[in-house]
């Protein structure tokens, strides 16, 4: 679910002291789309938002959450709406997120010793 690797090489790009400080940047502004998300935004706001929330998912590693992120961009870029499940993409958001959280020192240390 989560590419440590990835979360390893971006603390390696921006240091370890700034590291945090990205992370809950990139974490509020998820937070924020997701909550844009629940709240059935309009179709035509749909693929940008998944085009943000895909790239921010890539920079901290959330593989699933990307991926399920582009599926989503690009039934909307085609206009198919109806393949995108809202539900499933909160669903990995938060397991993604809680398994990031509750792991990411232990990873980290083992990443970047």
């Amino acid at each position: 679910m989560i590419d440590w690797d990835r979360t390893a090489e971006l603390r390696s790009e921006i240091g370890a002291e700034d590291y945090s400080e990205v992370v809950a940047m990139f974490l509020d502004e998820m937070e924020e789309e997701m909550v844009s998300l629940r709240n059935a935004p309009a179709v035509e706001q749909l693929e940008g938002k998944l085009h943000f929330l895909k790239g921010s998912a890539l920079n901290l590693g959330f593989g699933a959450f990307a991926a399920l992120c582009q599926v989503g961009e690009t039934a909307a870029a085609t206009g198919n709406f109806d393949q995108i499940n809202l539900d499933d993409l909160a669903k990995v958001y938060d397991e993604s997120k809680a398994e990031f959280l509750v792991r990411m020192p232990e990873e980290l240390a083992a990443r970047c010793a």
